[in-house]
């Protein structure tokens, strides 16, 4: 008997943000893992080889007339039966009290449209604890009409501790979401380089995992200085492989260079980007990298930034 799953995505408006579109594109493209990582009672019952995504899903006139957008509907087998999965990804920051109840509705318009049975999912990704309703019912005091649940994840309410040993790409991603204190923000994007390192992506899914990281997680000017300071005290290996990411370090020693291009003459100019990168801690090869400068050079700026 074909199967419907779906793991709804509300953004709490009908304008498609950014937000969106970055939950979106990280669960399309590490869809398995995703469900790896925090379904694994799922997982092991989906043929992953024969998924294919189908289009977004606009329901209008729910609870006042909202609009809302189930954007990710994939299809795949279930033990060689066909079978639809939506996903559902809930960035909102506040805690609705009817979600449970909207989530009922999704339901039953997906289902009059496929006519399959369906597995609901809901990921919670505000930055606030909640108990949330995982069950709609309907009954009166002389009849139980219906109970209708649906699965649950709260990234909030996650350790992040217990994903920094993980190779799995949507844990290095979800980091950032999932709950840590003010003070740890430094830490916490310390051993999501470290992830990154270890997993080797492809540059591709790299840039992916560490945009949707920075999307949430961005650290100011005086704890970047602090993390390179950390990263500095790592393994002389894995601290010169995470200094060598292009999405992270280089690429901000580049954005250094051309705030001070703009200013300065091309020779004056490149012995400037070395001056800042000396400043923020960037090591020797990559200032070398991006000034082009000679290492004796570079090296000849250090003594005299130290007179």
């Amino acid at each position: 008997m074909p199967v419907l799953f779906y793991v709804y995505e509300d953004a709490g408006t009908s304008r498609y943000t950014d937000h969106e579109q970055l939950f979106k594109e990280l669960l399309h493209t590490f869809f398995a893992e995703f469900l790896e990582l925090f379904f694994p009672e799922v997982h092991k019952y989906i043929d992953f080889s024969a998924i294919r995504p189908l289009s977004e899903e606009v329901f209008t006139d729910l609870l006042g007339g909202e609009s809302r957008r189930a954007d990710i509907v994939i299809e795949a087998k279930l033990k060689g039966e066909e079978t639809i999965l939506i996903i559902h990804v809930e960035p909102q920051s506040y805690y609705q009290t009817n979600f449970h109840e909207r989530m009922y509705l999704y339901f039953s318009l997906l289902y009059n449209k496929y006519r399959k049975p369906i597995l609901p999912i809901a990921v919670f990704t505000y930055d606030k604890n909640y108990n949330e309703k995982n069950e709609f019912t309907i009954s009166f005091p002389f009849f139980h009409v219906l109970s209708f649940q649906f699965l649950t994840l709260t990234l909030r309410k996650l350790r992040w501790r217990d994903f920094i040993h993980s190779n799995n790409p949507v844990a290095a991603a979800l980091l950032c979401k999932i709950g840590f204190t003010e003070e740890e923000r430094v830490e916490v994007k310390k051993e999501f380089l470290r992830m990154l390192v270890r997993m080797q992506l492809d540059p591709a899914r790299q840039r992916l995992i560490y945009g949707f990281f920075e999307r949430y997680l961005k650290l100011t000017d005086e704890e970047e200085k602090v993390l390179m300071q950390e990263v500095n005290k790592l393994d002389p290996e894995l601290a010169s492989k995470i200094m060598e990411l292009p999405i992270s370090y280089e690429e901000k020693g580049k954005e250094i260079g051309k705030e001070i291009g703009k200013e300065i003459g091309r020779n004056e100019e490149k012995r400037k980007i070395a001056q800042n990168m000396i400043k923020e801690g960037f090591p020797l090869n990559i200032i070398a990298k991006i000034t082009e400068l000679p290492v004796e050079e570079i090296k000849l700026i250090m003594e005299k930034g130290n007179d």
